[in-house]
């Protein structure tokens, strides 16, 4: 597998009123791309806007990062919801945001569901279409950014929404492709060594490794960090670094298929 730029991409403006989380100012300047939090799960209209600008000043591609209805739970809690709720919900979410990026001149690159929404999305076909539809309902050239061989990847491919496939350098996976639960010991990796040797074999090999043994290949497109994790701007310079060792650029992700 030869390639020569990839996508990094972190979710963002998780912060809400006077409650502050992750370290933006010095995350943005390792990444292409951030997910910005909508309200739902984290963020506010003013944090909205400060981010969107903070992405601008360093020409990051601006995504949209819809959640459950959960701020207590910073939407990392699954909730029964109608797929009708999810679909009105999730396009509440892009819009505001595209608003906001409408507002400072910045076009809105993607969308990406957070926390239990998306993992919810792997495995559940009328949340996925949910999320799918309404993405493509607000614009069909919209990109979705969803995780490998998920009944999300399906329905979007389904419904004729462009695809932007990502995997998680600093999360750990299971034989069958899935994301590690994170009550699983050493479902989270913050040692940012480690974290960049799995960047660089899945940028470089399309390989990825599994906590309960032997490894999978797929493609990405993108790289994500979590930005609420401690060592998160560690992490990414790391990865950033290790990458460019390797002959990678980071760069907004392209060859949407």
């Amino acid at each position: 597998m030869t390639r020569t730029t990839i996508d990094l991409n972190a979710d963002a403006g998780e912060s809400y009123g006077a409650w502050t989380l992750g370290d933006d100012a010095n995350l943005f300047p390792l990444l292409s791309s951030v997910n910005v939090a909508c309200g739902f799960h984290a963020g506010d209209p003013l944090t909205m806007q400060a981010t969107v600008a903070r992405a601008k000043q360093h020409g990051l591609g601006l995504g949209a990062h819809p959640s459950y209805p959960d701020l207590p739970g910073f939407g990392r809690r699954i909730m029964e919801v109608s797929p009708d709720q999810v679909y009105t919900d999730t396009l509440y979410q892009i819009s505001a945001l595209a608003g906001m990026a409408r507002a400072a001149g910045v076009p809105l690159q993607h969308v990406k569901a957070h926390g239990a929404l998306s993992t919810r999305a792997w495995t559940h076909a009328p949340t996925a279409a949910a999320i799918a539809q309404a993405t493509r309902d607000f614009d069909p050239a919209l990109p979705l950014m969803v995780l490998p061989a998920t009944l999300l990847e399906t329905e979007a491919r389904r419904l004729g929404v462009p695809v932007v496939l990502e995997t998680f350098p600093e999360r750990a996976y299971l034989q069958d492709g899935r994301l590690a639960p994170r009550s699983m010991p050493g479902s989270s990796i913050h040692d940012p060594a480690e974290a960049a040797r799995r960047a660089v074999m899945m940028a470089t090999q399309g390989r990825i490794e599994a906590i309960d043994g032997g490894h999978f290949v797929c493609d990405v497109d993108s790289l994500c960090i979590h930005g609420d994790n401690p060592n998160a701007v560690q992490i990414a310079r790391a990865i950033r670094e290790a990458l460019e060792k390797e002959g990678v650029a980071v760069r907004s992700f392209a060859g949407i298929s």
